[in-house]
């Protein structure tokens, strides 16, 4: 970060401690500094539009320094006074390499009248607490600063170091953290493996059912649709009509299915799921893993949207556009098709697949921007056994599954580089009732501090003597 900008962060008062609030009751004193630590990050505004993750950033800054962190080990930097970075370091004697533990300081926008509280105040009500980020994914941020001063208070020496690093602009923007540390300060955050978000604990109908470990996630590519005409007078129509091209490519679209593909990562999915699902679902997942594949298990398994897309790439239409007048012929119809695309299955294979599915020579395919294919990490013993025998330890009998994630995490940046990364929290949520990104976003009382105890007893076992 610029002079200029350490100027800015310290005009804005970002840099001192807030005062220390009484307790939260019933809390142990491990509890109740994650608690002010995750009410602190809550409070301050981290959206793209006039949020800013510097002043968050040096709020954990001023709190590691306090606990005693040297100074060349916390540091905030980044391209642009708001979007700052946080890199904390405690060291290990090097005996192993380091462990990154990831987080993103960014939200996504909340406005107060779409809110039936205030999005930017952490509430506790009914057993939950409400605030944008409370899930996504100012949680996990608190917990690694609550756990690593922790650690720092115990007097630990781990084999490796642990590297904490809390990012700006995975929601959005155009300052992404974990790209700007890779390109200017990978040896910050150079590591073994990262542990970071995207997989988290199923609870359905109140039963804890799975601790999931995202260890791959789907591409994202965006293609733009286009049909180009020369119009006319709509009183004189004719057959050959841009919306008509369009739309019928696109009923096309709607009924093809990519073909199942199934990796480590999904098979090792459907595997384990398989002995926890209800029939018919159990047999079907069982069926998918036959070879050759059960057709008919396919589609049972297809019915359901997240299931469909762990099996395949999916490209389905966003955005529609087309004509430039009321009483005129279109000349132009366009449309948006989002591909979550499967790894492994290339952008220009996908593309092709698009053109021969539209089956119209009219209708132009063209990506919207590069994609970021990532590889899967690999399922290591080292990495799943103690999550494993933690997730043993804290719920006896629940199953630890593999996921591969539909949407997007920082995660991919760090597979690109070659940096395995794991999405795992210990936090437990129902899956009927998700609203990261959504109106009164929160998380369980009870399941932040069962978080913060996991990654506790997770990260002091991969890296203990």
């Amino acid at each position: 970060m610029s002079a200029r900008s350490i100027a800015v962060a310290v005009a804005l008062g970002v840099g001192a401690l807030r005062p220390s609030p009484a307790p939260a009751q019933g809390l142990d004193p491990h509890q109740s500094l994650a608690h002010d630590i995750f009410e602190e990050l809550i409070e301050i505004n981290t959206t793209d539009s006039v949020g800013s993750t510097t002043q968050a950033a040096e709020a954990m800054a001023a709190r590691l320094r306090a606990a005693g962190f040297p100074e060349g080990d916390v540091k905030v930097l980044g391209p642009h006074e708001r979007k700052g970075n946080l890199v904390v370091r405690l060291r290990g004697t090097g005996a192993r390499r380091p462990v990154l533990l990831l987080a993103h300081l960014d939200v996504v926008e909340a406005r107060r009248e779409d809110w039936s509280v205030d999005p930017f105040k952490l509430l506790e009500k009914d057993g939950f607490y409400y605030g944008r980020g409370t899930t996504d994914d100012k949680a996990m941020a608190a917990i690694w600063i609550a756990n690593l001063i922790r650690y720092r208070q115990e007097g630990r020496e781990p084999e490796r170091d642990i590297v904490v690093a809390l990012t700006a602009d995975e929601e959005g923007g155009n300052f992404n953290g974990v790209q700007w540390l890779l390109a200017n300060h990978r040896d910050l955050i150079e590591a073994d493996y990262a542990l970071n978000e995207g997989g988290g604990g199923a609870i359905k109908n109140g039963k804890y059912v799975a601790n999931r470990v995202q260890a791959s996630e789907k591409v994202y590519q965006d293609f733009t649709l286009e049909v180009k005409n020369p119009g006319g007078h709509s009183s004189l129509p004719v057959r050959d009509n841009a919306i008509y091209h369009l739309a019928e490519g696109l009923a096309r679209l709607a009924a093809f299915d990519f073909p199942v593909k199934l990796n480590e990562v999904t098979r090792g999915y459907f595997e384990r799921m398989s002995a926890i699902e209800p029939e018919p679902t159990a047999s079907a997942m069982k069926g998918v893993l036959k070879r050759p594949r059960d057709p008919a298990a396919v589609e049972v398994l297809a019915r359901t949207p997240y299931y469909n897309a762990m099996m395949r790439t999916t490209c389905v239409a966003t955005m529609l556009q087309g004509g430039h007048a009321l009483n005129a012929l279109p000349q132009t119809a366009r449309a948006n098709v989002n591909c979550r695309m499967l790894p492994g299955d290339s952008p220009d294979e996908t593309r092709t697949t698009l053109v021969r599915v539209l089956a119209d020579d009219g209708i132009g395919v063209t990506p919207l921007a590069e994609a970021k294919p990532s590889a899967p990490s690999p399922l290591r013993p080292d990495v799943i056994g103690p999550i494993e025998r933690v997730t043993e330890q804290m719920w006896p009998g629940v199953p630890v599954i593999p996921v591969m994630g539909t949407g997007a995490t920082d995660g991919l940046y760090l597979r690109r580089a070659g940096i395995p990364t794991y999405g795992v929290d210990g936090i437990f949520e129902d899956v009927d009732d998700t609203r990261a990104h959504g109106r009164d976003e929160r998380i369980g009382v009870k399941q932040f501090y069962d978080g913060l105890e996991f990654l506790y007893r997770l990260v002091k076992a991969v890296s203990a003597p």
